[in-house]
Parts: C-alpha cells; structure tokens; sequence
C-alpha cells in the first residue's frame, strides 16, 4: 500500500457526451467522500477550458439526491470541450492551478486520444517533484479505446440505435411495397462499433430481420455492390433498412462523405453518407429513399440508456479513485470481461502512454463475407452490453434529469493569457 497523500482531487470531463458519462462522475464523488485523505472534492468546468480558467466547482457541497441523479443523466454535467492542452505553457500553468487548490488526484473522464493530456499532466508534475496521482476514466460511444474490451457510452449508444431500427422498420412495412429504402446514418468516425450495433435489431434466428444492410468503415464501400445490395433486397422484401457508419470510405481510402474539413480536435468533420446514398437509390434504381440521422441522439438518449452500461460507468468512476488512493497514477482504468459463460465485468488499469495512437477496429472476423452483416460472435460480444434499464425519474410525462448547482470555488490566480 502506497502512502497516504492527503489532498484535494479534480475530476474533468472532455469531449463527446454519451448516456451515461455523468455515472461515472457519480462514481468518483461517491467513493472520494468514503476516503479521509482526500479532503474537498472539486470539479473543472468545461474541460481543459476549466482547467486553465481555474473555474472550479465544489462538488461536495452538491446534494446526494443531485450526485445520484448523475447517474440517469446523459450530457456532461461539469461541462466539456473538444479542446487539448497543447504548449508547454498550457501544462504549466494547470500544474499552478492545482497547487494553488492543493490538488493531489486528477480524475480525467474522457476518449483515448483526450487521454494525452491527462499522460502529460502526471509527467508535468512528475518532473517538477510535485506529488499527484492522475486516473484516466474512459468513455466513448465509438468504442474505440484499444485496452478495453468495451468503453461505457457504447452500450447504451447501441441499444438506442438498435431500437431506433426496429421503430423506423415497422414504419417503412406499413407502407412498402418493395419500393422503399430506409437508409439510417449513425456516427462512429473511423470505426464500425456502432453501425454494427444496429444488427441487435434482428431477432435470434431471423437473419432476414431488419437492417437488411450494414454498411462499416472497415469493408470498402462500393456504389455497384451497394446498388446490387439494395436491388437483391427489394426482390424479397416489402422494403428495404440499410444502416451506414459515417466514415465510410472507398477502396483508394477516401471518406464517401465530409461535411467540413475539421473541427475543433482536428479531426474532419464527417457526415451526410446517408444523402450521398439516397440519391444513388433514386438515381439507379427508382425506388423511394427516405435517410433518417440519428445524430447526436445516439450519445444523449438516456431514456434508453443500458444498466449495464450506467453501472460499469459507476464502477470505472469507483474503481479510478481506489486506484489513486492506492498509489497508482498515469494509468487508464479498463473493462475487463470475464471468461465464463455467464457476463461478467470487472476493472482494470493499463499505462495512459499506451493509448497513444492506437484506435480498436471492430474485427474483420465478426463482418460476414457478405461485407453487410455480422456474424454469431458480434452478438455474442455486444448482446451482455444492452441488457437492463436505466430507472429515469418522469416529471409531467418528461424525464426529470439532475442538474447540479456548481458551486465555484474561490480564484487565487491571476487570468491566464496563454
């Protein structure tokens, strides 16, 4: 056992909401109060943002109720951004902010790639000799996170979507007639994790159960195959679901659709497949195509969050505060699946500088030859993350999500200029 540091702790949240980011929140004030060294518990505010503004919040002067409300509400509660802490001068003057407020634990909730600043902070302190534990918490609805077997956000992300589909398809049998195309864009960016999710629409033993095509960045697309898809589709079917990841590209590699050139994380600013798509199905085959764009819908749904998904949240928040009250510092906590039969799930930790770089492909293996639909051991993977609900409190037929009151903690610093 490391020794005790007594101190304050931080925790930040940074990027992309999903359902159940806020449990995770929930999960390090909860177990941060059960422990004597760790003395107030704050909050940034929007991320690194919040880190070099010194706007900070005292969470522990948040209500239970509004702590355990965190975990049935989507959004991120403390505020984020898609902002990284890149010049030196950025790390330095965040190392000040947490002297100041004697900040001894770091808990940043966030992406892989947002992970890098939480790596650098604990380098930063670790070579001016200031003691600090940092915690990575992961979340991403795209679970892309390599060290994982599963990041929390992507659980509920997919059982949103495989409703949606189920929804969307009984509305296109009501009227098809073997001349309808439903075409559903989900998000994902580089990786098929979510589009593939919509196969858990399919019923156990109905393989021609909507979606009728999935279509993910790791099988190049082709516009002859896909017409081809669509056609043989229609000949048997009433209508036809086909559901396509945002970031699918071609055989030289390029992106069928790019909305703008980057955003704020640098990254291209992917969507609108689904209309590329659309006028190809009226253009070739003379059906009528209809594109519904989930959107941001995905991450936010937390009527239809997964229990499973909201309790892993908890846990990982749970398991990042043990793990720096231990000693542990720079490192990822991980979900662990169990070998059993029965799913089970557990934590673990791994290095942050191990994420580097690294972005986890759903695997070849479990997409079918047919390159549009996946195969048993998809399911078997996926199926354990979408079981159970999520109880939502309803106020006047409306969900009554928890909203904090973000008490600021007092500044000591100058305005940062950087």
């Amino acid at each position: 056992m490391a020794e005790e540091l007594v101190g304050n702790c931080l925790i930040g949240q940074t990027g992309g909401s999903t359902a159940v980011v806020n449990a995770s929140v929930a999960g390090v004030v909860s177990e941060a109060l059960n422990h004597e060294c760790i003395e107030e518990v704050y909050g940034a505010l929007n991320g690194v943002h919040g880190l070099l503004g010194e706007d900070l919040v005292d969470l522990a002067a948040e209500s239970q109720q509004s702590i355990r409300g965190l975990r049935y509400t989507p959004g991120a509660a403390l505020g984020s951004c898609r902002g990284k802490l890149k010049k030196p001068a950025d790390f330095e003057r965040v190392l000040a902010v947490f002297k100041a407020h004697n900040i001894r634990y770091y808990f940043h909730i966030g992406d892989g790639e947002s992970q890098e600043t939480a790596a650098k902070l604990a380098e930063t302190a670790a070579a001016q000799g200031y003691e600090l534990r940092v915690i990575g918490v992961p979340k991403s609805v795209e679970n892309d996170i390599p060290v994982s077997d599963h990041c929390p956000g992507y659980g509920s992300a997919i059982k949103f979507i495989g409703a949606t589909v189920k929804e969307l398809s009984l509305d296109a049998d009501a009227t098809g007639q073997g001349d309808i195309v439903t075409i559903i864009e989900v998000m994902g960016r580089n990786s098929g994790w979510l589009a593939a999710g919509a196969s858990l629409a399919k019923r156990r033993d109905h393989p021609n159960d909507p979606p009728h095509l999935v279509y993910v960045p790791e099988v190049a697309f082709s516009n002859e195959k896909f017409v081809e898809d669509v056609r043989r589709v229609l000949k048997r079917e009433k209508h036809c679901v086909v559901v396509v990841g945002e970031g699918l590209v071609d055989k030289d590699g390029n992106y069928v659709a790019v909305e703008t050139s980057a955003n704020d994380a640098g990254h291209a600013q992917l969507g609108g497949v689904g209309e590329v798509l659309k006028e190809v199905v009226e253009a070739q085959l003379g059906a009528k195509a209809r594109v519904a764009r989930l959107g941001v819908a995905q991450r936010a749904a937390a009527h239809l969050a997964s229990k499973a998904d909201a309790d892993e949240a908890f846990l990982a928040g749970q398991a990042a505060v043990k793990a720096a009250i231990s000693g542990e510092s720079a490192k990822l906590v991980t979900l662990l699946r169990g070998d059993g039969d029965q799913y089970t799930c557990e934590t673990g930790l791994t290095a942050l500088a191990d994420l580097a770089g690294n972005l986890k492909k759903l695997p070849r293996e479990w997409i079918n030859e047919d390159g549009v639909s996946l195969n048993f051991q998809f399911f078997r993977y996926a199926t354990p993350l979408i079981q159970g609900e999520v109880a939502v409190p309803y106020e006047n037929g409306l969900p009554a999500y928890a909203k904090l009151g973000k008490e600021s903690v007092d500044k000591t610093l100058p305005a940062y200029e950087g």
